[in-house]
């Protein structure tokens, strides 16, 4: 049974691998769909988001699926991709070139056990952009990580289903000699994150630090430090408690 989306906080599991989901952001061939699904299904994922997918379900998918039909049997249907990244500790986008943002680039080699860390302990969030043009800037925007596959320069060309199985196999490769590591404090998700950069995006303005009309990218600077950071639930609720001092007492004065 299909199901679209509705959010509750899941029960974690033990794997590290069930707390990865794959976001397929406005997938435009169903084809693709079922072969990221038996890629997912074949390395340990299960997990599979689809924000707007053009055409789904299909059986065009089912028969690409090729045994991984419960994968897409289970999907969940997004109307947004904010929708998709509810409850995710880590939002990591896969992108194939350098972009003009302030995110720094990772190669999936060197991510893959920050990925599989914040995994042991709640959802993490792995992106893919449309077959054509890939991740936009807005959606990268909202990734703390960004990482590319090192592929041939000379041809570069990789298949969504193909790169969603090169991932798979890499995150499962280090998980098979990466223990999850212990954690009191939980991450922050990532609409509580979101939430924070609007809050600071609205106080910044308040106190005339930041000109609306003239931002200089500050939001997207700021918005790499913390993601470099990493930010516990406990360490927003601070940072979100300054803001609001820090605006009454501009108003009190």
């Amino acid at each position: 049974m299909r199901r679209y989306f509705t959010w509750e906080r899941p029960v974690l599991s033990n794997s590290v691998l069930d707390n990865i989901r794959v976001v397929l952001s406005h997938p435009s061939h169903p084809g693709n769909i079922g072969a990221a699904a038996r890629a997912m299904k074949t390395m340990g994922l299960h997990h599979l988001f689809l924000v707007n997918p053009r055409q789904f379900p299909d059986a065009m998918a089912d028969a690409m699926a090729s045994g991984a039909n419960d994968v897409l049997q289970n999907a969940v249907i997004c109307s947004s991709l904010e929708q998709a990244l509810q409850g995710a500790v880590l939002v990591v986008g896969m992108t194939a070139r350098h972009r003009d943002l302030s995110h720094a680039m990772l190669t999936l080699r060197e991510a893959a056990p920050q990925i599989l860390e914040r995994a042991g302990e709640a959802p993490v969030a792995l992106i893919f952009g449309t077959e054509m043009s890939g991740l936009s800037n807005a959606e990268l925007e909202k990734c703390q990580l960004l990482i590319t596959i090192p592929v041939n320069p000379e041809y570069g060309s990789l298949n969504l289903a193909a790169a969603v199985q090169v991932v798979s196999y890499e995150l499962r490769t280090c998980g098979v000699v990466t223990e999850p590591i212990s954690k009191v404090a939980p991450w922050a998700a990532f609409e509580d994150v979101e939430r924070f950069y609007e809050h600071l995006e609205n106080t910044l303005v308040e106190i005339d630090f930041l000109d609306p009309l003239d931002p200089r990218r500050l939001m997207t600077r700021l918005r790499r430090l913390f993601s470099r950071a990493g930010m516990e639930k406990e360490e927003v609720n601070i940072l979100r408690g300054i803001l609001t001092k820090a605006c009454r007492g501009r108003v009190s004065k």
